[in-house]
């Protein structure tokens, strides 16, 4: 027997919406917020005998100080640890909050480190930075003082991943680019090359170094975040 034409329509609607349910189940997204696994400051120094790993700010640029006076921000999220493996990545946003901010708009910018390094526990509430205490990052050390950078300063991608202009104290988002998704994927699928970004401000101007809020804030929503839009893998086709 031939189906009728309100048979064939009623197949046609079936499948149409069969369809729709999947591919909506293929392209819904879920949304993370991660806190860093750990943040520090490189600071500047011959010896390379100073850091701020315990510190509630990080800083970016150049200081008023002299010599010695150029500050880098490092910092990592643990990804595999809140993202279901195999997972895409779709979006990918950076929120820091900026509490110490001379020197006017400056542009900072985000690069993806290629060594691993250590957070530590020394502290100093301005850029000066603290001694360095054991396994602790420093502009000359990974940890403190058995493994080195294999530059000074520390070993980074020369390729930009994220950038932002920021001003006046306040909050601040590192908006979704395809190498920040490039590489927070890479950091889910390969967790053992995930070493962070590390933050690049302005070194040539003296008083431009900016200070964020880090994880150690006493400020719990001045922390920083990593805010990660990814399709499951059971939702992918």
């Amino acid at each position: 027997m031939q189906p009728t034409i309100k048979q064939i329509l009623l197949i046609v609607v079936a499948m149409l919406v069969y369809l729709t349910v999947m591919l909506t189940a293929a392209t819904a997204q879920d949304t993370q917020m991660i806190s860093p696994s750990k943040d520090n400051t490189l600071v500047e120094n011959l010896m390379g005998s100073l850091s701020n790993g315990a510190g509630q700010r990080f800083f970016v640029g150049r200081t008023n100080q002299g010599t010695d006076n150029i500050r880098r921000g490092v910092i990592a999220f643990d990804i595999a640890k809140s993202i279901p493996k195999g997972s895409k990545i779709t979006e990918v946003n950076l929120t820091l909050t900026l509490e110490r901010t001379p020197g006017g708009k400056q542009s900072i910018k985000l690069h993806r480190l290629l060594q691993n390094w250590g957070e530590g526990k020394s502290s100093h509430q301005g850029g000066k930075g603290g001694k360095a205490t054991s396994g602790e990052v420093t502009w000359i050390y990974t940890f403190y003082d058995t493994q080195s950078w294999s530059n000074q300063g520390g070993y980074f991608s020369d390729i930009v991943s994220g950038i932002q202009v920021v001003d006046d104290v306040g909050v601040y988002v590192w908006k979704s680019t395809p190498k920040m998704v490039a590489d927070v994927q890479d950091w889910l699928d390969f967790p053992q090359s995930n070493f962070g970004w590390l933050l690049l401000g302005n070194e040539i101007t003296p008083g431009t170094v900016k200070g964020f809020a880090s994880r150690e804030s006493k400020e719990h929503l001045a922390q920083p975040k990593l805010m990660v839009m990814y399709v499951k893998p059971s939702s992918i086709l």
